[in-house]
C-alpha cells in the first residue's frame, strides 16, 4: 500500500531530530520516575488527567522513542505497545527498552494503519505523536479500532489558538495570522524544518470524536509554569508567549458501547 504523501516528509524531519536531539534526551526521560506533560514537564501529579493504569493494556500511536509508555510501564501498565513510523526513533526506543528492561513492545507502522487486532487495548495515547502528525479522521478511527468498549483515548496536541498565531517562520505572536476557517493540514516550510501537521480547530476534533464513537469527558488547556524558560530543542512557542496563553492541550474522550 502506497503511504500518504506526508509520511516520508515526516519520517524524514523526525530522523534529523532524533540525530539531533531526541536520541541524546532518550536516557534521562527514560530514567524520570514522575509523569510530566509536555513542552513544560507538568507533573501529573498535578493535572491529575490519566486513569488508573495498573493492569491495562496502553499503545501509544507515534511512540517516537517511547519515554511516555515507558512512564505508564513503571506506573503499573500490564502491557504498552508503542507504534512508529520512523526508524530511527524506535532504534533509539529499542536501546532504552535493552537497557531498562521494562518490557515495552515497539512496532514500526503508520499510526493510521497499525497491524494489532481490533479490540486489543484499554488505553489509546498519543503525546506530539500521531496527534499532530497524522490525519485526524484517520488515526481517531483506527484508535477507535484498537480499543475495546469503554476503553479511553488521551492525546496531546498544540491548542488552536497557538497555531492561529504561528507565522511562516519564527515563534507564536500575539496577533491571529492563520485563518481558522478552513484549518486542517499544515504544510510547514521547506528545508530543516519541513513538516505537515494536522490540526482541526476544537469544533472540528469534537466532530472527528463524535463520528467515531467517543465522548469527550476532558479538556485541559496547558500554560507554561510562571518559572519556565524556552525548551533547548523546540524553540515554537516561546515560554514567555505560553505563560499568556494556552500552548497545549490534552483531550480525554472514551469510547462508546457499539
Amino acid at each position: 500500500m502506497t503511504e500518504p504523501d506526508y509520511v516520508p516528509v515526516n519520517r524524514e524531519g523526525w530522523t534529523r531530530a532524533n540525530a539531533e536531539h531526541t536520541d541524546a534526551a532518550a536516557h534521562d526521560a527514560w530514567a524520570q520516575e514522575e509523569i510530566t506533560w509536555g513542552q513544560w514537564h507538568i507533573p501529573e501529579s498535578e493535572l491529575q488527567v490519566l486513569p488508573d493504569i495498573v493492569g491495562k493494556d496502553v499503545i501509544e500511536l507515534g511512540c517516537g522513542t517511547a519515554y511516555f509508555g515507558a512512564w505508564l510501564k513503571r506506573a503499573g501498565a500490564r502491557r504498552v505497545v508503542g507504534v512508529d513510523v520512523t526508524p530511527a526513533q524506535l532504534e533509539t526506543a529499542r536501546r532504552m527498552e535493552e537497557e531498562f528492561g521494562l518490557g515495552l513492545e515497539l512496532i514500526e507502522a503508520n499510526a493510521e494503519s497499525v497491524p494489532l487486532p481490533d479490540s486489543s487495548f484499554d488505553l489509546v495515547f498519543s503525546e506530539y505523536g500521531a496527534s499532530i502528525w497524522c490525519d485526524p479522521a484517520l488515526w481517531i478511527a483506527e484508535a477507535a479500532r484498537l480499543l475495546r468498549p469503554g476503553g479511553e483515548l488521551h492525546f496531546l496536541r498544540g491548542s488552536t489558538l497557538r497555531i492561529l498565531c504561528v507565522p511562516d517562520e519564527g515563534s507564536a505572536t500575539d496577533r491571529l495570522l492563520i485563518p481558522q476557517k478552513g484549518l486542517y493540514r499544515i504544510e510547514w516550510q521547506e528545508g530543516d524544518d519541513a513538516g505537515v501537521e494536522f490540526h482541526p480547530p476544537m469544533a472540528d476534533m469534537f466532530r472527528i470524536l463524535r463520528e467515531n464513537g467517543f465522548e469527550l469527558i476532558d479538556l485541559r488547556e496547558l500554560y507554561a509554569p510562571e518559572n519556565a524558560v524556552d525548551h533547548v530543542y523546540y524553540t515554537e512557542p516561546s515560554a514567555e508567549w505560553a505563560k499568556k496563553w494556552p500552548a497545549e492541550e490534552i483531550w480525554h474522550a472514551r469510547l462508546q458501547p457499539r
